[in-house]
């Protein structure tokens, strides 16, 4: 019964982002949808109460932890981050804080300023033009919808998925991104990803788990991958591989807005262009940090710590919230705990 459900659903999810439409929300009742009369405002748990949203979308979100908005950040925009993490990669720029990444497989000699060995651009809050995004009020807009009115820029990135060398490590683990985060609640928290191009499953799309989001936070490590894998790509340990998902297909500009507890990933980019996408997590300014130690999240802190005593020589004085505090940014209403 359980597995004819979520075939029943992702068969509407699937059929909802294939539909064509050039500026519409792609949401849908999904399969055992509470119809309008019964499902009050105080049942939702994962949206705010704002005139955003329709109730249709609000419904998707809630069941499934994803929604993805068509067209939303516009040509001119995506252009002017495309150029500027070119300059980057170039090092005619070089914001404080901002982190270099690069696929596991180049070697550190081909690692000259290039687009093509830059795989990832982390932790941009202090590049003026890469934060514009996280300011852009059409992304506020949804943003808001999730986390309320005063809200927090608090981790940034902007992805370059390289061609895949064969040894698939261009793809991401399953995983979920609160992992990473010492704040809560989860529920007041979202991730914008943006599509800098057109994006299938051929240059390595993100696939979800509609409905995960419901979950509790999982054990992740590192997975056991025979060509390796890219650091800090932690993966969920343990979870039903029967699960329905979804591959988003996205144009460039298109938006997808998910909760912190989604499981995702993304798989290998089988072609010889990059992927581009940027985002941001976004989270209530007046969520709480929490201490780590004892829980599942204590092997990232310890590994973050590291980087950040590598890179900065910050010492072990400071926690995994001490790095979260100084990475965020209000971006809308007021400070409050973050």
């Amino acid at each position: 019964m359980d597995s004819e459900c979520a075939a029943s659903r992702l068969r509407v999810v699937l059929g909802h982002l294939r539909r064509p439409s050039a500026t519409a929300v792609e949401a849908h009742l999904t399969s055992g949808a509470i119809s309008p009369a019964s499902f009050h405002p105080q049942q939702f748990q994962y949206t705010q109460d704002n005139n955003v949203l329709s109730l249709e979308q609000r419904r998707f979100y809630e069941e499934n932890g994803f929604l993805v908005i068509r067209n939303l950040v516009s040509d001119a925009d995506i252009d002017r981050f495309r150029n500027e993490f070119e300059r980057i990669c170039r090092k005619e720029v070089k914001p404080p804080g901002l982190q270099l990444m690069r696929d596991v497989t180049i070697a550190k000699s081909e690692f000259n300023p290039s687009e093509k060995v830059v795989t990832k651009v982390q932790d941009f809050q202090e590049d003026e033009e890469l934060f514009r995004y996280c300011s852009l009020p059409q992304i506020l807009k949804y943003v808001q919808c999730f986390t309320g009115p005063n809200i927090m820029a608090m981790h940034t990135m902007l992805i370059n998925k390289p061609p895949d060398t064969g040894k698939k490590t261009s793809r991401h683990p399953l995983h979920q991104d609160l992992h990473y985060f010492p704040f809560r609640p989860s529920n007041n928290i979202v991730c914008a990803w943006t599509a800098m191009e057109h994006i299938d499953r051929n240059n390595g799309c993100l696939v979800v788990l509609p409905g995960t989001h419901k979950g509790t936070l999982k054990p992740h490590d590192y997975p056991q991958w025979e060509g390796g894998v890219n650091i800090m790509f932690h993966g969920i340990q343990d979870y039903d591989e029967s699960h329905a998902r979804v591959h988003l297909v996205m144009e460039k500009g298109d938006t997808v807005f998910f909760h912190p507890l989604l499981i995702h990933g993304s798989g290998q980019n089988k072609t010889q262009g990059f992927r581009k996408a940027i985002s941001c997590h976004f989270a209530d300014a007046s969520c709480q940090y929490i201490d780590v130690k004892g829980t599942s999240q204590e092997n990232i802190e310890k590994e973050m710590l590291q980087i950040a005593e590598k890179l900065y020589g910050i010492k072990d004085s400071v926690s995994m919230k001490d790095l979260w505090r100084f990475r965020g940014r209000l971006v809308k209403g007021q400070r409050i705990n973050l």
